[in-house]
């Protein structure tokens, strides 16, 4: 792990020479495909140390961060056409992607909360530097304020768990049950406003809207996995609480995934909708990790995986029709399939993938968690009808809306997509229908 850190760091100074901006992007390849190859055993502790380790959730997470910023910095090819800071930009892209390999590899609780804090840093410089309208201090402002006021609880948590156990290494308080109610909200809180639930969710939307397509795209691609990831490892030791209060968070995910489904049939703005229906996604997460079953586990690893590649590609596809009209309104973004035939298929297959058709991972994922939560309460069923069909309901209304329809009169001058944007989505979706026949892999890891 350490050689992948090293040469992350070696790319650092890259970014600050001329004209490296793709090379950087063809070093993130290198690195991806080296690590993608890399033969770990997984069933073995010859991964595990003291500082950076994997198993096979830290190697999905990683996988994809590494892929993500590789597609980032495609997407973004417009700061470097208007040549707008953009060593600075890939620089931040870097850093920000040392932060989430570090986040995910440290076995270490407190190195874990310095990560993982870490990286709210990058995004913010992303969201506030590269950001579209005036209103980014304030999505930025939501961000930081959101994640720091419940991170503190998390920190005062993990000391005390040290002053406890005289240990902070994640896999030494596999045996250690903490029935403590103080304690687990504290812990459990600082996931929960990242991933985001409903209730503490604002943030999410206007960071989206404000945000650059490489911003909206590590937010969505990995900053809300990051509350998954860290859930998923501390749910070993606050199991028996866990059992308790776990009713709590799913039953508030689930009426609140419903309700956000109903949200996104309102909105008019297209990243506003996309990151609604992230929300959505995430609340069958957290419900999956929250009841504990093997089922539900991984169902919401490989959700998380599938949503990372699906709702990225979304955001590329809205900045695509940004980056000719100007505009990210439906009422303006309409009859596409005029202008862009070959993008309106992209379009189709992106959405399909979002409300969970075959082959995608997220059917795979939607799936199991719709196995654990109706082995737990079968009332459960009524609101998961209703989440998967209204997903299906708002993928084809924003699919509808933005490729058919009378087309914008407004519009003066025009081109269809370039090779680069086709390249891009290809390199969204090709994994996320992929992967399903690989499947076992994410299915036989605990």
């Amino acid at each position: 792990m350490m050689k992948f850190l090293m040469m992350m760091i070696f790319i650092l100074p890259m970014c600050f020479m001329s004209n490296m901006f793709w090379m950087v992007q063809m070093m993130l390849f290198l690195m991806m495909f080296m690590y993608m190859n890399m033969m770990m055993s997984f069933g073995l502790f010859c991964n595990l140390s003291y500082m950076l380790s994997c198993d096979i959730m830290s190697y999905g997470l990683i996988l994809l961060s590494i892929w993500i910023s590789v597609l980032m910095i495609m997407a973004s090819e417009n700061i470097y056409k208007v040549n707008f800071y953009v060593n600075f930009f890939i620089f931040n892209i870097i850093f920000l992607l040392i932060m989430l390999f570090l986040t995910f590899s440290v076995m270490n609780m407190f190195m874990f909360y310095l990560f993982f804090e870490g990286s709210l840093i990058p995004t913010l410089m992303l969201i506030i530097g590269w950001g579209y309208q005036p209103e980014r201090i304030k999505a930025g402002m939501y961000l930081l304020f959101y994640t720091l006021f419940v991170s503190l609880p998390l920190l005062m948590g993990i000391f005390y768990i040290f002053n406890e156990m005289n240990s902070m290494m994640i896999y030494f308080l596999k045996f250690i049950n903490m029935d403590m109610y103080m304690l687990y909200f504290c812990m459990i809180m600082a996931f929960l406003v990242k991933m985001p639930m409903y209730f503490v969710h604002l943030w999410l939307p206007k960071a989206h809207v404000e945000a650059p397509v490489s911003g909206s795209m590590i937010l969505a691609g990995i900053m809300l996995k990051l509350g998954g990831y860290g859930l998923l490892r501390l749910m070993i030791f606050l199991q028996q609480v866990n059992l308790k209060l776990n009713y709590i968070s799913i039953v508030i995910s689930l009426v609140g995934g419903f309700y956000i489904s109903l949200k996104c049939f309102c909105q008019v703005d297209i990243k506003s909708l996309i990151a609604y229906s992230s929300v959505a996604h995430m609340s069958l997460v957290i419900s999956g990790i929250m009841i504990m079953n093997y089922w539900g586990f991984l169902g919401s690893y490989i959700m998380m995986i599938g949503h990372g590649l699906c709702s990225s590609g979304m955001f590329c596809l809205a900045n695509i029709s940004y980056e000719r009209l100007h505009s990210r309104s439906l009422y303006i973004n309409k009859g596409m399939m005029n202008f862009m035939p070959s993008m309106s298929l992209w379009w189709f297959l992106l959405m399909s993938s979002n409300m969970a058709a075959p082959p995608s991972l997220n059917l795979m994922g939607e799936i199991s968690l719709i196995n654990s939560l109706v082995s737990w309460s079968w009332l459960s069923m009524i609101m998961l009808m209703l989440i998967s069909f209204f997903s299906a309901g708002y993928s084809l209304y924003l699919y509808s809306y933005v490729q058919h329809g009378k087309y914008y009169s407004g519009i003066y001058s025009y081109y269809t997509g370039v090779s680069r944007e086709y390249l891009m989505l290809m390199l969204h979706w090709l994994p996320l229908n992929l992967m399903v026949i690989k499947i076992d892999y994410s299915m036989i890891w605990f």
